[in-house]
């Protein structure tokens, strides 16, 4: 699948689950050529949302909620994620 198509699926997904205000969504799976990883075919992404279904969660319940909601897509797509989730009350992100 091209990295464009897995961006595309991984955003479709996220936000369908949690209408963020924003979402950046990052493929840095050139920069592990080599990596073990990386021989799957799958992909390594960095991920910055803000959504207000984060909000009163601790980083941890946060970063449950994005696994939850992108599940079957680690079983296809995705390798590893960078995630960075905030609530749209906090400043500074």
């Amino acid at each position: 699948m091209a990295a464009d198509d897995r961006v595309q699926r991984i955003t479709e997904t996220l936000t369908a689950c949690f209408s963020p205000v924003s979402l950046t969504l990052e493929d840095d799976s050139h920069l592990h050529r080599g990596h073990a990883g990386a021989s799957t075919g799958k992909g390594h992404f960095s991920l910055h949302i803000t959504a207000a279904a984060f909000t009163g969660k601790t980083a941890l319940a946060r970063h449950r909620l994005v696994y939850g909601a992108l599940s079957a897509l680690f079983e296809t797509d995705i390798h590893a994620l960078s995630i960075n989730a905030w609530s749209p009350d906090e400043a500074g992100h």
